[in-house]
């Protein structure tokens, strides 16, 4: 565990130079040796000699979006470019280089090992190991000019996030929220310097949590206008840093021999090509914007009138109260944090894989409110750590996701040590913490990427946990969300917090008779967001798009999606994902990966759901696998077969317009 407690700002950058210099007075030393390269001198050697400079950027990686002080942002840029160009020092290398593909042209490797070798020498090839001195000079440059982008958009757009929250002069124009939620927006108000007042803050998504509760129109139009706007004005614009960051990409690819730089990201991926992505996105669309027109009439006939996309969270929420009777806000009682947390998502992991969780309050950590579990294996075995930062701040970046501090890898004799962020409102003091049906399935899902992490088992940290491809990696945290309505987890997690009661009678069949209400316009914001990913980066070399919100728009409608209606889960402006977050053409890999996820769900049902043996075939065949192997292999291993698409096509309400 790192000492958060103490270390700088400063400490980072320290702590980067001094790995950045140490691997490369490895690589140095292996590179002027006389010995003819093996596995062991150069492979194995090479993915030792990153040992601290791997710590030092995952110890700041984790603390740079979960706590972003203003010392921490200021050295980011400056992390970043030693990053960048370090890189390209050591991918460039010619001797480097030759050294490894000669490893790999001897052959006798197997099992972890080629895997390490042949996934190492990909790696190279793509960061431009063939290229001619020039071509390495100009990557040189723009890698470094794309790094500078990508990290000035990051704190643009979260500068852009806080100056983006609504501030209300009244309780009266959040009337639908609850005591707490509107004491918590005083204090955010407060907090943010205004005199008086309620103020809303945004999440990182286009539909914001309010937007479903609150009751006047006008409120809901300024917190869907304010999300919808963010990278658009004034000084946090990030549109032309995304433009930018699309056009040099697109340079780069061609430079590197592909034919843009979707093609480039998805070597390596389990996408076969950039065609199967686009006709997977393609066939799914028609379905999905007919259902998404069935849900519209059904609220607009609610309404009385065609509603506006600032009305379609609030309606629809009316249409589960009043159609399925299931009302998401009155249900937040049944569920607070503490106990989802140890009576649903900890349990969960506990009934299927023998794990248990013990709270620890010895270790130092980056903020208060973060809290660390020792993680402890069914043989008693100490398996790692869990570190759980649930609650908003300014410092945060939006959204939820996992972090790895440390990776299980024997090769340097380390425990896993995984991160789960969330972006829950906090509560006011002294009151329980309530989290909505969505936050509680994401609870299940971050915890399904730890759950990843935890259970790595390999030789090699670069082969471990989620270093698996892109489009893979979101499999096994959708596979988790499963556990969510399992109906023995469920009556033990969802206890009211006043008086213990479990949901009442026929709560949870509701809900469930519920979930197919909204999937069209889910699925349909979805794939907005995922083609305009595609096609900002199936620019060609030299390829102007144009003004971003123009090429966003026409992208849109060529595809047959009316963005007037439904807005994409994430535009330009505030796609963080692509433009800051390492999924650039790889947005689509959540409904790529959710087919083996829904096969998988499956596969659970009809062999007896929630039991230790499924869960233990799910863990040694797929999730302790990491990397080790192609991940398809290890679908198929624990399948039994390749993942099919029909099951997914019911989740999402689609089989019929599949047939």
């Amino acid at each position: 565990m790192p000492a958060f407690d103490i270390l700088t700002a400063e400490h980072y950058v320290e702590a980067v130079r001094h790995g950045i210099a140490e691997q490369l007075a490895a690589i140095a030393t292996m590179t002027s040796s006389a010995e003819e390269p093996t596995f062991g001198n150069t492979t194995e050697a090479f993915e030792a000699s990153g040992e601290t400079l791997r710590r030092a950027v995952m110890a700041f990686s984790n603390v740079r979006p979960s706590h972003g002080t203003e010392d921490i942002v200021e050295v980011d840029a400056e992390i970043q470019a030693l990053l960048t160009e370090h890189q390209d020092t050591v991918h460039l290398d010619a001797k480097l280089h030759s050294r490894l593909a000669a490893v790999e042209a001897s052959g006798g490797l197997n099992g972890e090992q080629q895997r390490l070798s042949s996934e190492t020498l990909r790696t190279f090839s793509q960061a431009g190991a063939g290229l001619d001195d020039a071509g390495k000079e100009r990557l040189r440059a723009l890698n470094a000019e794309i790094s500078a982008l990508s990290t000035r958009y990051g704190t643009l757009l979260l500068d852009g996030m806080n100056d983006a929250a609504v501030h209300f002069e009244s309780a009266q124009e959040l009337e639908g929220l609850s005591e707490a939620e509107i004491a918590s927006a005083s204090r955010a108000a407060t907090a943010a310097g205004h005199q008086g007042g309620y103020l809303l803050t945004l999440v990182l998504p286009t539909q914001q949590p309010a937007l479903a509760r609150l009751e006047r129109e006008e409120s809901r139009r300024r917190i869907f206008e304010a999300s919808t706007r963010r990278g658009q004005d004034g000084q946090n614009r990030t549109l032309d840093l995304g433009a930018s960051m699309a056009r040099l990409r697109a340079e780069r690819a061609a430079l590197l021999g592909y034919e843009h730089h979707a093609a480039y990201v998805l070597e390596g991926q389990t996408a076969p090509s950039v065609e199967a992505v686009r006709e997977r996105l393609a066939g799914l669309i028609p379905g999905a914007l007919a259902n998404a027109a069935t849900e519209a009439q059904t609220m607009a006939e609610l309404a009385g009138r065609e509603i506006a996309p600032w009305d379609r969270a609030y309606y629809s929420a009316r249409v589960q109260r009043e159609k399925y009777a299931v009302d998401a806000a009155a249900l937040k009682p049944w569920f607070e944090l503490d106990r989802v947390i140890h009576d649903g998502v900890f349990a969960a992991a506990t009934r299927l894989y023998g794990v248990t969780f013990s709270e620890r309050h010895d270790l130092p950590v980056y903020h208060p409110e973060v809290r660390v579990w020792e993680v402890t294996d069914a043989d008693g075995s100490t398996l790692g750590l869990f570190l759980g930062d649930y609650f908003a701040r300014p410092t945060k970046s939006g959204g939820a996701w996992m972090n790895s501090i440390r990776d299980g890898a024997s090769f340097f004799d380390e425990l896993p040590v995984v991160t789960n962020n969330l972006n829950i409102p906090a509560p006011a003091d002294g009151q329980p913490a309530l989290v909505t049906l969505d936050e509680c399935r994401t609870l299940f899902h971050e915890f399904g990427h730890a759950l990843h992490g935890l259970f790595a088992n390999g030789i090699y940290p670069s082969l471990a946990g989620t270093s698996v491809p892109r489009d893979f990696v979101e499999y096994p945290s959708q596979v988790n969300e499963m556990w969510q309505f399992d109906t023995d987890l469920i009556s033990e997690y969802a206890r009211h917090i006043d008086t213990g009661d479990p949901l009442p009678a026929g709560a949870l069949q509701k809900i469930q008779d519920a979930q197919l209400w909204g999937e069209g316009f889910s699925t349909t914001e979805y794939l907005a967001a995922a083609l305009l990913d595609l096609e900002w980066h199936s620019l060609a070399a030299g390829e102007d798009p144009g003004d971003p919100v123009e090429f966003e728009d026409r992208v849109l409608r060529e595809a047959g999606f009316s963005p007037e209606v439904i807005v994409p889960r994430y535009r330009t402006g505030y796609f963080k994902h692509i433009f800051d977050g390492g999924y650039s053409a790889g947005y689509y890999s959540y409904i790529w990966s959710e087919v083996l996820d829904a096969d998988t769900v499956e596969w659970f049902t009809e062999n007896g759901g929630g039991t230790r043996a499924n869960g233990d075939r799910f863990r040694n065949e797929l999730l302790a696998r990491g990397n080790t192997r192609d991940p398809l292999e290890s679908y198929t291993a624990f399948r039994g077969r390749e993942a099919r698409l029909a099951p997914l096509l019911v989740r999402r309400g689609l089989a019929a317009a599949a047939r």
